[in-house]
């Protein structure tokens, strides 16, 4: 994951106290940027709060994976909630202070640990039930809620750093505030060891895990004789590809950015320029998660949208037409108790 999540958020994040170069950092528009935090944040507050209800309303034909994904939309809905500060940080600075500084980081880190931890026990939960087939101790609903209070547990653990980092101030050379790391220079090995752990645990270790998973669950798919083993394979692509998409670029763009502020590579000023601008870029894009995984993990699935329309039915809320609409197609998912709304 992100060595320095917020890094992302602001063109003037990409300085710590011991930055100030007589490079001339390049930045995106700061307005642009904030408009596309607010269309995010509205996406992502709409499709996750969704996905919330609908896997609430499933009390007798919730599975463990679906669990999890309420979970994985809750820590999108944190992650989201965070995103109006740093839009208005775009054009104005960091003006809230340093204690909202520090709990909006520590918001923030913690939805993403939560978010890729999550993603990690998804894959594990897919990979048992299609290539194990079998009601693992895993797969048990008491067990599923004390592995998602690990999760968020860790998750709030590792968000500490950035809590006790953290904080709102000017830096030299600067007319505003900003809410960043205020670390001296005799801090460098912290900042190297704490960024390459949030490296190795927040992304490479998780997307291992996915990888392995998913391609085991995948060449099972692949020799089982099944309707919907397409289904399965296309959305098991879709997550991959997703991930991939929004996570491997800014972790692998921070991960250089760490080895340059770590003086293991130097290149001047051009390559510093480059890896800024690449951290703009790629953080955009890594941002995109939080209303991307709604759609992947319950828009694109039949029983996801059977079990919304029937929700929104017994609440009075769509007429019969569409309740029987509903009907007409949705006879063998509703009724299947081990699969995923993600399925």
């Amino acid at each position: 994951m992100a060595g320095n999540f917020t890094t992302v958020t602001t063109p003037d994040n990409y300085y710590d106290e011991d930055d100030y170069s007589p490079c001339e950092r390049p930045s995106l528009d700061g307005f642009a940027l904030m408009i596309t935090f607010f269309i995010v944040f509205v996406l992502s507050l709409l499709g996750n709060s969704v996905v919330v209800f609908v896997v609430c309303t499933m009390v007798k034909r919730r599975t463990s994976t679906d669990v999890y994904l309420m979970h994985l939309a809750v820590a999108d809905l944190l992650f989201s909630l965070t995103l109006p500060f740093w839009a208005v940080s775009m054009t104005n600075g960091w003006v809230f202070g340093t204690f909202l500084c520090k709990l909006i980081s520590g918001i923030q880190d913690t939805a993403l640990y939560s978010c890729v931890f999550l993603l990690a026990c998804i894959a594990i939960d897919r990979y048992l039930a299609i290539v194990r087939a079998t009601q693992a101790v895993f797969r048990r609903r008491h067990l599923v809620k004390s592995v998602c209070g690990l999760v968020w547990l860790a998750a709030t653990l590792l968000a500490l750093p950035s809590v006790v980092n953290r904080e709102a101030f000017m830096p030299v050379g600067h007319n505003s505030m900003m809410c960043h790391e205020n670390l001296t220079e005799s801090m460098d090995a912290w900042r190297t060891g704490t960024r390459m752990t949030r490296h190795t645990l927040g992304f490479f270790l998780p997307l291992l895990i996915m990888l392995v998973c998913y391609g085991c669950t995948v060449c099972t798919l692949c020799h089982a004789r099944n309707s919907q083993k397409h289904k399965a394979m296309r959305v098991i692509f879709s997550v991959m590809l997703a991930f991939l998409i929004c996570w491997l670029p800014i972790n692998v763009t921070l991960l250089v950015d760490t080895l340059v502020r770590s003086k293991i590579l130097t290149g001047g000023c051009d390559q510093e320029n480059q890896v800024d601008l690449a951290l703009q870029v790629t953080g955009v894009l890594f941002f995109l998660h939080c209303a991307i995984n709604p759609i992947l993990y319950a828009f694109i699935g039949k029983k996801f949208r059977n079990q919304l329309l029937h929700t929104l039915y017994q609440k009075g809320v769509i007429g019969k037409y569409s309740h029987a609409m509903f009907r007409k197609g949705s006879q063998t998912s509703i009724s299947s108790r081990v699969t995923s709304i993600t399925l």
